[in-house]
């Protein structure tokens, strides 16, 4: 069909599906309550492209009949449809050793911690850059059978797929000729331009699938730092402060709070005090 979008009331594109503004606050609204995730009016086009493949791979002929389906199905194959709507709609922006001043830090953290165990939790693991970075800073600091333990978490389960694979490709930013060298082996044959991250550095990392929405919060003995990079740029203000409550509540005093470059926490001065460049200590 034709469909103006609303940002552009001259924009004419070609649709698949209908798919209204009804639709488009349906959709707003449910990946709100079940991710905590605010869409501005700015990414109905992004609903749409994303959204549609589980329209085809599902057998529905519209926007209408797929949400009122996934609103009112129960049993594991409206769980598992939940589950790919919310895949659908995460983002996932990532790269090995991205914000690099953030790792220099938490290697002085963790020398000044000696060998005191550690539990680290990175609670946006995507697909498993950030959290194997923070295996070989562990690695580079402290030596691969530190007692240091990472929990690295994501909401959507198809990332995380991903992430415990720990397959890359082996031209991946961030990456030097030595870290390639030291902890990922090269793909041969049928694999070349790949590389695979060593046994002994991913046994440092336990992968699960967390919603931060989530309240019971069932994560272990308190974390020494937490890696939460990125993630509440999608939160409005009300969500952001909950989750940093959340945060607050499964981490040790002074534990460190790394966060994203774009981030802000000043009016949680109760919660994390500012330490360095977004880089927070829990109060």
């Amino acid at each position: 069909m034709v469909y103006s979008t609303p940002d552009s009331s001259a924009q004419v594109i070609d649709r698949e599906f209908s798919f209204s503004d009804r639709d488009f606050e349906r959709v707003r609204k449910l990946i709100y309550a079940k991710a905590g995730i605010s869409l501005n009016d700015g990414k109905h086009a992004m609903v749409y492209s994303r959204l549609s493949r589980r329209l085809r791979e599902t057998g529905h002929q519209s926007f209408d009949s797929y949400l009122q389906w996934l609103e009112t199905s129960s049993g594991p194959q409206s769980h598992g449809e939940w589950q790919e709507f919310t895949n659908c709609l995460t983002t996932n922006l990532t790269a090995f050793f991205r914000e690099e001043h953030h790792f220099h830090t938490l290697a002085e953290h963790l020398k000044a911690r000696g060998a005191q165990p550690t539990r680290i939790w990175c609670c946006a693991s995507s697909t498993g850059e950030e959290p194997y970075s923070l295996a070989m800073t562990v690695a580079e600091t402290l030596g691969l059978h530190a007692p240091v333990k990472i929990v690295a978490s994501d909401i959507d389960t198809n990332v995380l797929a991903t992430a415990s694979r720990g397959v890359y490709d082996a031209n991946s930013r961030g990456l030097d000729a030595q870290r390639l060298r030291q902890f990922f082996l090269r793909g041969k044959g049928a694999n070349a331009g790949s590389i695979r991250v060593k046994p002994e550095l991913a046994r440092m990392i336990e992968f699960r699938p967390f919603n931060l929405m989530q309240t019971q919060w069932q994560l272990g003995e308190p974390f020494d730092v937490v890696f939460c990079r990125n993630v509440m740029i999608y939160f409005d203000a009300a969500t952001q402060r909950k989750v940093l409550e959340r945060i607050h509540s499964v981490m040790k005093p002074r534990g460190m709070l790394f966060v994203g470059h774009s981030e802000n926490f000043t009016e949680s001065k109760d919660l994390f005090q500012l330490r360095g460049k977004t880089v927070y200590d829990r109060v």
